[in-house]
């Protein structure tokens, strides 16, 4: 049963590392799964067989293993596989499209972080990507609880948080500045409360869009 709109829904999470993004993702995907929507939950970089194998060369690593530059054309080479492969199908075929990261992240931690890039950024996704979000949700947490929280996590895609403190202090602000700059897309989310209640603004936010 599909009961999102004809045209589906294109939703991306945002925020620094350890922010709670992608457990709200998977709580809001099963939340609509429930209510009988179609949904396809994604990620970037990944969702693609392409785009995950490029995944596991920029999240993996030394932290200085790529530059800016080389990082940003590899992350828009998996977005734009992402794109054609599963996010435009999914949109084609009416269903709700969640994904964890999309080009916002780009323009944060290319764009802003290491290269002060973000001119490349804009005009790369507006070449090979050309497409925003309908809505986007940034869970906007404290850098250093954010840190703890993703270095806790013990994986081995930690080579952005391997950039410390100062990096994560860095994106929130750009994340918030982003939000101002999109305003008409993204919603900010306080992460800092019990998971639940977060979900809550977040299934709100989303069935605001739906309709």
């Amino acid at each position: 049963m599909n009961t999102s709109n004809s045209k589906g829904l294109f939703l991306t999470f945002e925020g620094i590392d350890g922010s709670g993004k992608s457990t709200q993702a998977r709580m809001l995907a099963e939340t609509l799964r429930a209510a009988g929507h179609d949904v396809v939950l994604t990620r970037e970089p990944g969702g693609s067989e392409g785009a995950e194998q490029i995944r596991r060369l920029v999240l993996e690593g030394d932290p200085d293993r790529w530059s800016a530059a080389t990082e940003l054309l590899l992350f828009t080479a998996a977005r734009r596989d992402h794109l054609e492969r599963t996010i435009e199908p999914a949109l084609a075929a009416g269903k709700v499209v969640i994904c964890d990261r999309f080009a916002d992240s780009s323009r944060m931690y290319q764009g802003l972080s290491r290269g002060n890039l973000r001119a490349e950024v804009d005009q790369l996704h507006a070449l090979m990507i050309g497409r925003e979000p309908d809505l986007t949700l940034l869970i906007d947490m404290d850098p250093e609880t954010g840190l703890a929280r993703a270095k806790g996590r013990q994986g081995t895609e930690e080579r952005f948080e391997d950039f410390g403190l100062e990096l994560q202090q860095t994106m929130r602000a750009g994340f918030l500045a982003l939000a101002a700059e999109f305003g008409d897309r993204i919603r900010v989310i306080d992460g800092a409360r019990d998971m639940d209640l977060v979900a809550a603004d977040v299934l709100a936010h989303t069935q605001a869009a739906l309709t």
